[in-house]
C-alpha cells in the first residue's frame, strides 16, 4: 500500500506541474493583456500593473517567480479583483461550491445506484421501462431548462422553496437537484448494464446453492460487484461537482467557484484560473486515488501492490 500511495503522490506533483505550466503559457502566450480595457492605459501605468503583478520580463522569468510562488503557497493576487489574493477568492467561493457539489453527488450517486440496481433486478417489466424512461429524461433535459423549471414549480407556483441565493438549508435543495439530474442518469444506466452483466455470473448461483437468501445474493454480492465499473464514473463526477457549475450557480445566484473561473478566462485573470484549475486538478486525483482504494475493498482480488 506505501509504495503505491508514494507513486501516485508523485505522479500527482508531476500532473500539477505540468497543468499550472500549460495554463500560464496560454493565457500568457495568447493575444492581449490582462489589463486590457475599452480606453487603453497609459504605457506608464499599464508598466507599473504590469510590475505589480510579476508580469514584466521574459516569459522565462515570470514562469519560474510563479511555479516558486505556488511552490510556498502564494497564489499571488487576482488581476480582476484589484487587491484580493487568489487564496481568499477561493477560500470565500470553494466551500459554497464544495457544499453544493456534496449534496448533488450524494443525491446522484443514491439515487442513480438504487435506480440502477432496480431496474436491473426488475429486467423487461414496467419498473425497467419507467427507471431507463425517468433516466433518459433527466439526461435529456439540460440544467439551464432544468434550473428555472423546478424555481417555476416550487419557489413561484407553490412557494414550498426560495427561488435562489444563499440564505438558508433550503437555498441548497433547489440547485442540487438541478446539478444531479443528469449524474442521477448517467449512474442509473451504467449501473443496470453492470448489474445486468454480473446478475449472469457463475459465482451467483454459488451463493444461492449455499443457502443465502436472495436480497443478500443481490445487494450484497451482486451488487458490489457490479458497482466496479460505476466507481470508476463517481472519481471524475465528484471532482467536477465539487468545483462548481456556473450555469447552475447563475441561475440560483450562488456565490460559488464557477463564476471566477469563468470570469478568470474571460478577464485573462492568469492567476485566479491557475488557482481554481489547481484546485480542481488536486480534487480530481485525489477522488482517483479513493476509486483504486474502493476497488480492493469491492474485490479483495484486486491488489493495488501488483
Amino acid at each position: 500500500m506505501l509504495p503505491f500511495l508514494a507513486r501516485r503522490l508523485a505522479s500527482l506533483c508531476g500532473v500539477l506541474l505540468c497543468v499550472l505550466t500549460l495554463t500560464f503559457l496560454l493565457l500568457r502566450l495568447s493575444p492581449g493583456s490582462p489589463f486590457a480595457r475599452e480606453r487603453k492605459l497609459p504605457p506608464v501605468i499599464e508598466q507599473q500593473l504590469l510590475a505589480k503583478y510579476h508580469l514584466e520580463g521574459s516569459l522565462w522569468t515570470q514562469y519560474t517567480e510563479y511555479l516558486g510562488d505556488v511552490l510556498h503557497g502564494d497564489l499571488r493576487l487576482s488581476t480582476k479583483y484589484r487587491d484580493r489574493s487568489v487564496r481568499e477568492l477561493l477560500a470565500q467561493s470553494l466551500p459554497v461550491s464544495a457544499l453544493l457539489g456534496s449534496t448533488a453527488f450524494l443525491l446522484a450517486s443514491t439515487l442513480g445506484i438504487w435506480l440502477g440496481s432496480t431496474a436491473a433486478i426488475r429486467h423487461h417489466t414496467p419498473l425497467d421501462t419507467s427507471a431507463m424512461l425517468l433516466a433518459l429524461a433527466l439526461i435529456s433535459v439540460p440544467t439551464f431548462v432544468a434550473g428555472p423549471l423546478l424555481v417555476l414549480i416550487f419557489s413561484l407556483s407553490l412557494g414550498w422553496l426560495p427561488v435562489g441565493g444563499w440564505n438558508s438549508p433550503a437555498s441548497l435543495l433547489l440547485p442540487a437537484i438541478t446539478l444531479a439530474g443528469p449524474a442521477i442518469a448517467a449512474i442509473a444506466r451504467l449501473t443496470r448494464t453492470s448489474m445486468l452483466e454480473t446478475l449472469q455470473a457463475p459465482f451467483l448461483r454459488t451463493a444461492r446453492a449455499k443457502g443465502l437468501s436472495e436480497c443478500r445474493v443481490l445487494y450484497v454480492h451482486a451488487l458490489k460487484t457490479a458497482l466496479l465499473p460505476v466507481i470508476s464514473y463517481l472519481g471524475p463526477l465528484a471532482a467536477q461537482l465539487l468545483t462548481g457549475s456556473i450555469v447552475v450557480e447563475s441561475i440560483f445566484n450562488l456565490p460559488g467557484t464557477g463564476s471566477f473561473f469563468i470570469n478568470a478566462i474571460l478577464n485573462r485573470d492568469v492567476f485566479l484560473l491557475g488557482g481554481v484549475v489547481l484546485v480542481y486538478c488536486v480534487l480530481l486525483v485525489a477522488m482517483n486515488l479513493l476509486v483504486d482504494l474502493a476497488y480492493t475493498w469491492l474485490d479483495p482480488r484486486i491488489r493495488l501492490d501488483a
